[in-house]
């Protein structure tokens, strides 16, 4: 991607007291980058399994050397473990989505050899469907963040979100500046579709939750402030920040999103245990580790910043469930071309006309809602007539799945009924 906008500051000006002013500047200058749409990233989640006992979490004494044994094996991506030892496999943008998904399809195969010979394994499924939500990594940023989400109400999403979700990101170009509104728009407005085509996560702790996906709905039950859609950028139109551009609307959530952690004075990293948002901090109206925030807190801050569709200089679409090997290459190649290109983008507007909001809806029923049945089933097809060869029969498969009515969630569920959570994710675990 392009190299993300981030204002040029000295070490000594990242230590300055920042105002709110300074601080809207900053976040306004970061969210978006002019540039040229093509180049593709993804990024993808997985579970990472004992394979001599999956229903047991994986200490942190295995997981911690684990990356070393497997980073050469993964080439150019890079490997990342998040708070539940999730490992995210992240890739460098490739010139288009068909070249980005082949680099990182082989590169993943290749890091699940070297775990394999560690005894490891990983499940690529939207949630962990067997397992307690249980944080493993000891970064002291995921403690503090965890001792937030708990002190501020929101300890069960808070723990299932960083310990038992995992989810496939796509990352595109920001555009030419002319066309952020309608782009960042779209990026919203495809989210329930692609919701409920890549829904993928059922079951949770051992139980059948009752929705397709319990990753987009563990989201939706933490602070809309800090992980909803970004008012102003969902539906321009109707939204309360009527008027904005995406990157004032960006620079706005941003201050008004509560902080999570601090660094205090002797360097140790403090949850902030109750709802203070950025702004407050900035304004003086309250001090958090005994002073005021300088523009690397405001760094610090935009990281913990989770809507569907993230600014970082590009568009982070965060909405995508993690799924088998199967689909994920297609469901990325439909995003991407709805998005990249401007045929299909326009047909894509007018097809998800009616299912842009309905977020809660696609979590919960999937493609069982005919609104969002119809606009997957319209979405894939026109996808399938525009996504480069190479992708063709992986997307023509999905739109079979689609076109039945049926999401990977429901093939999972069906196959838990069949043989029973444990032996599901073992089976994933192992594929």
């Amino acid at each position: 991607m392009t190299v993300p906008h981030v204002v040029a500051v000295d070490s000594a000006d990242q230590a300055e007291p920042l105002t709110v002013d300074a601080a809207y500047a900053r976040s306004l200058e970061a969210a978006l980058t002019p540039s040229a749409i093509g180049p593709v990233g993804l990024e993808i989640e997985s579970h990472l399994v004992n394979l001599g006992a999956v229903a047991d979490p994986v200490p942190w004494d295995r997981v911690d050397p684990m990356p070393d044994a497997v980073c050469d094996a993964a080439g150019r991506s890079a490997i990342t473990l998040e708070p539940g030892g999730q490992l995210e496999l992240s890739g460098p943008p490739a010139s288009d989505i068909a070249t980005t998904v082949a680099e990182l399809r082989d590169d993943g195969a290749r890091a699940r050899l070297a775990l394999a010979e560690l005894g490891l394994g990983v499940a690529n499924v939207g949630a962990d469907p067997l397992r307690p939500s249980r944080r493993v990594n000891p970064r002291p940023r995921y403690r503090a963040m965890e001792e937030h989400f708990a002190a501020t109400g929101r300890g069960g999403p808070g723990a299932v979100m960083m310990n038992s979700t995992a989810a496939m990101q796509v990352n595109l170009e920001a555009g030419p500046e002319s066309g952020w509104p309608e782009r960042v728009a779209r990026a919203h407005r495809l989210g329930p579709t692609m919701v409920a085509i890549s829904a993928s996560s059922p079951w949770l702790h051992g139980r059948d939750t009752g929705w397709r996906s319990a990753r987009q709905r563990t989201w939706s039950r933490l602070d809309a402030r800090t992980c909803g859609p970004v008012p102003g950028c969902v539906a321009p139109d109707t939204a309360s920040d009527a008027g904005l551009d995406p990157a004032s609307a960006w620079a706005r959530y941003a201050l008004r999103a509560p902080v999570a952690f601090v660094q205090t004075a002797c360097g140790e990293t403090a949850p902030v245990r109750e709802s203070v948002p950025f702004e407050q901090w900035a304004s003086g109206e309250v001090r958090l580790a005994g002073r005021v925030p300088t523009a690397a807190d405001l760094d610090t801050h935009l990281t913990t910043l989770f809507p569907p569709v993230r600014l970082r200089g590009y568009l982070e679409l965060r909405y995508l469930d993690m799924t088998a090997p199967r689909w994920w290459p297609a469901i990325a190649a439909v995003v991407t071309t709805l998005m990249d290109d401007p045929v299909a983008a326009d047909l894509a507007t007018e097809a998800t006309e009616q299912a842009a909001l309905l977020w809660t809806k696609a979590a919960r029923r999937g493609l069982a809602d005919e609104v969002l049945a119809d606009s997957a089933r319209r979405c894939v097809q026109i996808a399938a007539e525009r996504v480069p060869a190479p992708l063709g029969a992986a997307v023509a498969d999905l739109a079979e799945l689609v076109e039945s009515g049926r999401c990977p969630g429901d093939l999972l569920a069906e196959r838990i009924e069949e043989i029973g959570p444990h032996a599901a994710f073992e089976e994933l675990a192992h594929a």
